[in-house]
């Protein structure tokens, strides 16, 4: 790799890693905390970091469209690069007013995806991605306008509020977004995408050194700052690579998740209940979410839940799903 293509995710990871230790602080002092729900003493931690994780992928992307720009001759993806760019910014502003408003006023579940709907407006725009798509019973189809109209805002808006179900364990949304979008970027590289991977590459370091502050015991929570932000880039990478079904085989964690929230009427939270020791259980009888799920498999072989051994769970599962998804999509 190029040394001076190196440092753009070099400078992702850096600007990440000291935005976020400087965030907390900054949080702290502004009353930006929120409560850790599994832990037995309910300690106040540092909320909308994904603000640190934004700004990072930022600095990383603008210093890749100056090397395409000035030395690689390749200015030409700068356009499509600059979409995904704005439905990030664009999805992290909403996280932020959706941080915001929670606190305050609370917003019910179908205005979240309104609300995250303009954020896919970028990619619609320019046209970006190819409207031939591989569908089920069906076979190879030309979308044509329907793509950009149809196809690119329910991906957009579907993968970024998916994303922020999966959540509020310590250093979940940031594991689950690493996973993901490494097994994207990696997919990109083999088939001669090495742009899109690029891209997949700096957010996964911007994530990377946010896992250090968010990991359990966590320093600071991702908000809905994060999980829109990613979730949304998440679709972008698909879109610019031509990746839709592997990104949807990727997400199959979260369809499981939407099943067991359903049951529930989507008014069942996602965390344990922990005891004196930290050891979590179930809040009801029945599952209503992955969350519950991993905490009910782990009481039952050994009998106490620590979050971080649900967490490495989840992870596990997810690991296991992307390299079937990967051999599934890039054999077949």
């Amino acid at each position: 790799m190029n040394p001076l293509l190196a440092l753009s995710p070099a400078i992702a990871f850096v600007v990440s890693l000291l935005l976020t230790s400087r965030w907390i602080k900054v949080a702290h002092a502004a009353g930006i905390v929120g409560i850790d729900m599994n832990k037995p003493h309910k300690p106040k931690v540092a909320e909308m970091g994904g603000i640190a994780v934004v700004a990072g992928f930022l600095s990383g992307v603008l210093w890749y469209v100056g090397l395409n720009t000035f030395i690689f001759g390749t200015s030409s993806r700068n356009l499509p690069i600059f979409a995904a760019l704005t439905t990030v910014l664009m999805a992290a502003l909403i996280g932020l007013v959706d941080d915001t408003l929670g606190w305050k006023a609370g917003l019910k579940q179908w205005q979240k995806p309104l609300l995250t709907l303009p954020a896919a407006l970028p990619m619609m725009v320019v046209n970006v991605g190819v409207s031939t798509m591989a569908l089920p019973l069906i076979g190879r189809l030309d979308l044509g306008i329907l793509y950009p109209l149809l196809i690119v805002p329910i991906g957009i808006v579907g993968a970024s509020n998916a994303f922020n179900m999966i959540a509020g364990f310590n250093g979940l949304e940031a594991g689950m977004g690493i996973i993901i979008l490494f097994s994207m970027g990696t997919a990109a590289y083999l088939l001669g995408k090495p742009w899109v991977g690029v891209l997949a590459l700096l957010m996964t370091a911007s994530l990377l050194a946010f896992l250090i502050y968010n990991k359990y015991p966590a320093k600071v929570f991702p908000g809905d700052t994060l999980t829109y932000s990613v979730g949304a880039f998440i679709a972008c990478i698909a879109i610019l690579g031509n990746m839709e079904r592997l990104a949807v085989l990727l997400y199959t964690l979260y369809y499981l998740d939407f099943a067991l929230s359903l049951r529930g009427r989507f008014k069942v939270e996602a965390f344990g209940v922990p005891d004196e020791k930290g050891c979590l259980k179930e809040p009801r009888q029945k599952l209503y979410h992955l969350t519950h799920l991993a905490i009910r498999l782990i009481r039952l072989i050994k009998g106490c839940a620590r979050e971080y051994e649900v967490v490495v769970l989840i992870w596990a599962m997810q690991v296991l799903i992307s390299i079937l998804a990967l051999q599934h999509y890039l054999l077949y």
